[in-house]
């Protein structure tokens, strides 16, 4: 598979990883708003630099993975499906719920084979929960908790274009719980607050939020973020079940436990999602690769997208007003 990588930022770069290193799949061009961007990754990986355009139009490009800036993906993911290209799009789908499922409707039939990047479903211990609970070893689910601490505040200017904690950092959470859960919750319940950086507080945002989700059946789920969290990055998954229960640990800098007469100590988590998830980057690859080899659809598609940023918006409400918000009235 010959890949266009759209986007050569810092996710652009760990995409470049991935595709490079999988055995069937080269990185054959490279487009960037910032051509010294495109040029420094090419040069490292000795592919074409090309416009967005120019990789859309040749025959010999198969894929092309999306990693550009939000407010670019529904644009590119219309504009790659026309010209025939399996697509792999980094999330969330768009700000803008209304422009994503605009872009649902544009593309149509062919929805089941966009990917979309919430590379968390392929995180080993999330996936291998998530085996678990298909098997039916914890019996019927009942309670969700998902932990997701960032090490520190981003800085403000990216606070300003990222649409928000609830799209930009809460929205894997929303579809980690759908992926587990299987379903998508009856209502979305959020509280919100700036209290690590005022900063962030200043330009409309919240840095500290919790959310509550209801479903049909009257399972319950809890989203905790926060965009600081000194000791590392926190990424927990815990699953309370009829028969039992299942959790996802976080990812240690080492696996050394010290035991002595004043305690016992571990490492910390590993620092940021670069340590963390790069095993899942590349799961998430080759399940892309594998799923257009097999020709059948993505395992999460634009639907999984547009369902996560519903869900989004439905938080961003309810931390606004106070109040649930039933996720049919999104």
């Amino acid at each position: 598979m010959r890949v266009g990588l759209l986007g050569a930022g810092r996710i652009g770069n760990v995409h470049a990883q991935a595709i490079t290193t999988h055995p069937e799949s080269e990185l054959a061009a490279v487009s960037d708003a910032f051509e010294q961007n495109a040029q420094a990754l090419a040069s490292g990986y000795g592919c074409d630099v090309l416009s967005s355009d120019q990789i859309f139009a040749d025959p010999s490009i198969d894929a092309v993975l999306i990693a550009t800036s939000t407010d670019t993906h529904s644009d590119l993911i219309e504009a790659a499906a026309a010209a025939g290209k399996a697509v792999l799009c980094e999330k969330p789908v768009d700000l803008s719920l209304e422009r994503a499922s605009a872009c649902l409707e544009t593309v149509g039939a062919k929805a089941s084979d966009i990917m979309i990047g919430f590379n968390r479903r392929f995180d080993p211990s999330f996936s291998a929960l998530k085996a678990a609970i298909d098997a039916g070893e914890i019996g019927k689910t009942e309670l969700l908790s998902i932990t997701s601490f960032d090490p520190a505040p981003p800085p403000v200017e990216y606070i300003k274009v990222s649409g928000g904690l609830f799209r930009d950092m809460m929205i894997h959470d929303f579809d980690m719980a759908n992926y587990i859960f299987g379903a998508a919750p009856v209502t979305v319940s959020a509280v919100g607050t700036s209290i690590a950086d005022p900063a962030i507080g200043a330009e409309g945002d919240v840095d500290t939020a919790v959310v509550t989700l209801t479903y049909a059946d009257g399972r319950i789920a809890v989203i905790k973020n926060s965009r600081r969290a000194v000791y590392g990055y926190d990424q927990r998954v815990e699953v309370l079940g009829s028969e039992g229960l299942l959790q996802a640990q976080n990812v240690l800098e080492n696996t050394v436990v010290k035991s002595t007469t004043d305690g016992v100590s571990s490492a910390k988590p590993t620092y940021f999602f670069l340590e963390r998830y790069m095993p899942a980057y590349r799961a998430e690859w080759a399940a892309f690769v594998e799923a257009n080899k097999a020709g059948k659809g993505m395992p999460v598609d634009l639907k999984d997208g547009v369902a996560a940023l519903a869900m989004a918006e439905a938080a961003t409400r309810s931390s606004k007003t106070g109040k649930p918000v039933v996720l049919a009235d999104i």
